[in-house]
């Protein structure tokens, strides 16, 4: 996603100037940054040269969060490794292994030269997934599993696979 996606609507344009522009091509993953260090948190987005917008932190956060697809059937673990041990793929690898669906994976730096991962898989319980990457040598932090998937998806797995059945 650009930063001309994350432009606020016309009609809600705000009374202060932003001082900083970013090009409207630039990845959301570059704006946040300077967005968090721009006074009043406005940018100015520009075409060309020309200015076509202004992204502030609402605009922004509706942006990031059209994103993140929703999902009712993920958990989400957390690992934490050496800066030179991390592979996202061997990640991926760890998560696949356990015959779980990685959904989406987000690295951050840790202040103690670490690297902390969030993984979401597509699981209502990620302990398999948890269990996998703690043999492939990760050290999993944290665990989140909304257990309360709604009853609806149940069902329509249980209705697809009756219809498999059916054939």
């Amino acid at each position: 996603m650009k930063a001309r996606e994350a432009m606020m609507p016309s009609g809600k344009l705000p009374s202060v100037v932003p001082m900083r522009a970013v090009d409207g091509g630039m990845p959301l993953i570059g704006v946040l940054p300077r967005l968090l260090e721009s006074p009043g948190r406005v940018l100015g987005v520009t075409e060309e040269g020309r200015p076509v917008g202004v992204i502030d932190e609402s605009s922004m956060l509706t942006a990031l969060g059209r994103m993140i697809a929703p999902r009712d059937d993920s958990s989400v673990v957390t690992v934490e490794c050496a800066s030179s041990d991390y592979s996202a793929s061997m990640l991926a690898r760890a998560v696949e292994d356990a015959d779980v669906h990685l959904v989406d994976l987000l690295s951050v730096p840790a202040p103690d030269g670490k690297v902390e991962v969030m993984l979401r898989v597509r699981a209502g319980d990620a302990t398999a997934a948890a269990n996998s990457l703690e043999r492939y040598g990760y050290d999993v932090t944290d665990m989140y599993c909304d257990g309360a998937a709604p009853d609806s998806v149940a069902m329509e797995r249980l209705l697809g696979l009756q219809a498999l059945m059916n054939v």
